[in-house]
């Protein structure tokens, strides 16, 4: 089980995800993000992204890297993390 209420009030997480969405196209593609100069350009590098399974295999890998906490096992939070209300700081 994930705790899913605590990450979307992460911004890290919110974070993570776009990179893990946006990275995997961008490099596929030989582009930088000073490319995506316009909606147009990036309407048009959308449209390859959604349009090529290995681009959105690289995507969806991504996206679960980000989603995975890899000091766990499974696909699942720890016992500790899913007891939280909020994103744990851990700062004294």
């Amino acid at each position: 089980m994930i705790n899913w209420k605590v990450r979307m009030r992460n911004p890290m997480f919110w974070a993570q995800i776009l990179l893990s969405v946006i990275t995997p196209i961008l490099a596929y593609l030989g582009l930088t993000a000073e490319d995506l100069s316009s909606w147009s350009v990036l309407g048009e590098v959308l449209i390859k992204a959604v349009s090529s399974p290995y681009i959105l295999s690289l995507v969806i890998v991504s996206v679960y890297n980000a989603i995975t906490d890899p000091t766990t096992t499974g696909f699942t939070d720890s016992k500790r993390a899913l007891t939280y209300d909020t994103p744990n700081s851990d700062k004294e």
